[in-house]
């Protein structure tokens, strides 16, 4: 890399921020904080949804799962699960986001339930969201940690992370603490159309440099089975099969879509439900695309490094020899082989995509499900204030997590995933329950949740089922002990769609 993308990088880096506080003009309310006053179009809602499902753990982590020993396209078979996911969210649960002011998604289980169970999702959500976004924050800065590296060989790795991630970590609290929920999607808008540029740049690049081009890479990838798409065994300790990817993966996409503030918060920017539909559904063809070209960048690196051609390759106690992790090989690739500019504009995309971050959508959650309960009579003023206040605390604990794990060995993709399929479980449980089981209220509900939530510690921390099992695994026992418990509890309850709009 050259100085000029240094400062190509700084400098979006800075008019990132500028942006956030130019739009913080507009925040003199929580609901322009939050929903941008359900202004904004379905198809930036759309590409807000791709940036934020596939932002920066995407870009790095996707292509190291096919370049990585034994890599292949397997991966995809989770994504069929994410599109069939798509399809039960906009027939169950998108119409229910539209009745009544909602600002978060957990307020339709106080309507259901009561505040116990809402406070109960809502805090999970906060957990699970800060764990998840503090890895993401720690990919960012492995990038950032590259480029010093770039021009500086001689400095200490460590300190470079540790730096880049406070840096980091600070310009994204300054852009969402002032820019709000508004700010955040527009910022994706740009970041999506940069780094799917700068990704076909990077394939255009690799395909270049390869002696052969694609006919070598598509030859080394039939050799090493990279091509690879479908395994039809039934095999719950493998992560990637096509039942873990089409079933795990339409409950992980109900959670992660349908349940969780974080994706939710974006359909109620827009002002009706067929509008935030067809965002859902077309952000699920541009993210099938999008693993594809990821997963094929990850081939063309493999063809062009070779690890292969090392005596060492096949015993390497890490699959991306020569490499730590495959979340470090693009990274590697764009910081010394992408022509100065080109290189730089990429690393600042990825950047942007750290100032995507889940601090607004935790916010909400925070005030409204979590604070608003405690003080139930401030005028809106305060509950701003508090919002503010609520994300400058939540930036610095994602700054925490992402320090606390930055040596953690593995994918950090399947890490963050991992980590939300083991809480999402019970909250997309209860909101099953709510929506399909008439007889059960408050107290099976809650059982169901509390049973689920350890019998899910259980499985991860004892078993060796795949975590890709883990949301339908946990949604199932919420569902089954919720039913079983209401006989012995409950009197019947009104389903979540029946519920009439305030």
């Amino acid at each position: 890399m050259k100085p000029l993308d240094l400062f190509i990088i700084l400098a979006y880096l800075i008019g990132i921020v500028l942006f956030g506080t130019w739009f913080g003009r507009n925040q003199k309310t929580t609901s322009a904080y939050f929903l941008g006053n359900r202004s904004i179009p379905w198809w930036a809602v759309a590409f807000s949804i791709v940036a934020t499902e596939t932002s920066t753990i995407t870009f790095i982590s996707v292509p190291g799962i096919a370049f990585a020993r034994g890599g292949n396209f397997q991966f995809l078979q989770l994504v069929f699960g994410y599109l069939l996911g798509r399809i039960v969210i906009s027939l169950l649960f998108i119409p229910s986001y539209f009745r009544g002011e909602l600002l978060t998604v957990y307020q339709l289980l106080d309507r259901r339930f009561g505040g116990k169970i809402k406070m109960l999702a809502a805090s999970l959500f906060v957990v699970m969201r800060n764990i998840a976004d503090g890895i993401r924050l720690l990919l960012t800065a492995i990038v950032l940690a590259a480029v010093y590296a770039a021009f500086q060989p001689e400095a200490n790795a460590e300190t470079i992370t540790i730096a880049s991630i406070v840096l980091i970590g600070v310009a994204m609290i300054i852009f969402t603490y002032f820019g709000g929920m508004e700010a955040v999607i527009w910022v994706e808008v740009v970041q999506l159309g940069i780094y799917i540029a700068g990704a076909i740049a990077a394939a255009v690049i690799l395909l270049t440099s390869i002696d052969g081009g694609f006919s070598t890479a598509s030859s080394l990838a039939t050799q090493f089975g990279k091509y690879s798409v479908f395994d039809f065994a039934f095999d719950h300790t493998k992560t990637y099969t096509f039942w873990s990817g089409l079933i795990g993966g339409c409950f992980l996409t109900m959670s992660t879509h349908g349940t969780d503030q974080y994706l939710v918060q974006r359909y109620l920017c827009t002002d009706r439900p067929q509008r935030a539909i067809v965002a859902l559904l077309t952000s699920g063809g541009i993210v099938l695309v999008q693993f594809i070209g990821f997963l094929f960048i990850g081939v063309l690196l493999f063809a062009f490094y070779q690890p292969f051609t090392d005596p060492g390759y096949a015993t390497a106690a890490s699959t991306a020899f020569p490499f730590t992790g495959g979340d470090r090989v693009f990274p590697d690739f764009i910081t010394k082989y992408m022509p100065s500019g080109l290189s730089g504009l990429v690393v600042a995309a990825i950047f942007a995509a750290a100032m995507s971050s889940s601090l607004n959508a935790i916010a909400a959650t925070a005030v409204n499900d979590l604070y608003k309960p405690f003080k139930p009579d401030q005028d809106d003023k305060h509950y701003l204030k508090v919002s503010h206040l609520l994300t400058l605390v939540w930036g610095l604990v994602q700054i925490g997590v992402a320090l606390a794990v930055r040596n953690q060995p593995g994918s950090a993709l399947s890490q963050a995933l991992s980590i939300a399929s083991l809480i999402n479980g019970p909250i997309l449980g209860v909101f099953l329950v709510g929506a399909l089981l008439r007889r059960v209220s408050q107290p099976p509900a809650l059982i169901g949740m509390i049973v689920s939530m350890g019998s899910m510690l259980y499985i991860f921390l004892a078993t060796k089922i795949a975590w890709t099992w883990y949301v339908f695994i946990g949604s199932l026992i919420t569902i089954v002990v919720a039913w079983l418990a209401s006989f012995a509890l409950q009197a019947e309850m009104p389903r979540l769609s029946q519920i009439e709009e305030e």
